[in-house]
């Protein structure tokens, strides 16, 4: 597995970020989040799941492995970062979705990770945001603590969807004003899509050093 590094090596919080289904480790939104949470000390530790991998080595698109695949990457990448119990995990819509169902998992078998967060959460595909569709049966029961940043206005996941489904306290928000998926505002609501990056990831560093 390859790996990309932020923050200081010795850092007393290590954060696991995974990326979502269509751009890599290195994209823009990810290096921006890495980064900033390197800034303030927080070993960020990115990896690509394996057909991501094979998109970077042929140069060929290819759609995400199936479920049981990606979970399967998830739990080596804990492994072969120390274990569980070191270790924040999270990521970019599919990575963080994923994120969230290998720390259901890891619950049931006692052994949990340290929290979760997750940028960007695809509560439901996109134009399908009926009750059958909705992603969120896990999240439901999941007592690890987790902290999910979203954009307002979220295609994936609007504000007024999804403080209606009841989660559970374990789960904390924080809200992106006017946010998309990227959690870019509109022109007109005189906010940048760098404001609502940035006041993400001040949230992200400070609920991970909270729950350290």
């Amino acid at each position: 597995m390859n790996y990309l590094f932020n923050g200081p090596e010795n850092a007393d919080i290590t954060f696991v970020y995974a990326h979502g289904a269509g751009a890599q480790m290195d994209s823009k939104f990810m290096e921006r989040v890495a980064e900033g949470l390197g800034e303030r000390d927080i070993r960020v530790v990115r990896f690509e799941f394996p057909y991501m991998q094979k998109r970077r080595e042929t140069g060929k698109k290819r759609p995400p492995d199936r479920t049981p695949k990606l979970l399967k990457a998830w739990r080596e990448v804990i492994t072969d970062l120390g274990g569980s119990e070191k270790l924040f995990i999270g990521g970019k819509s599919l990575g963080g979705r994923m994120a969230t169902m290998v720390a259901a998992e890891l619950e049931d078998e006692g052994a949990p990770v340290k929290g979760v967060c997750v940028t960007g959460y695809p509560f439901h595909p996109l134009g399908k945001s009926e009750k059958e569709y909705l992603r969120i049966d896990h999240l439901m029961t999941l007592k690890t603590p987790t902290l999910i940043c979203q954009g307002a206005r979220d295609s994936f996941g609007w504000w007024d969807e999804v403080v209606e489904y009841g989660l559970p306290d374990t789960i904390d928000f924080h809200w992106a004003d006017d946010g998309d998926h990227d959690l870019k505002p509109r022109v007109l609501s005189g906010r940048t899509m760098r404001e609502n990056q940035m006041e993400a990831i001040d949230a992200i560093a400070n609920w991970l050093k909270e729950h350290v």
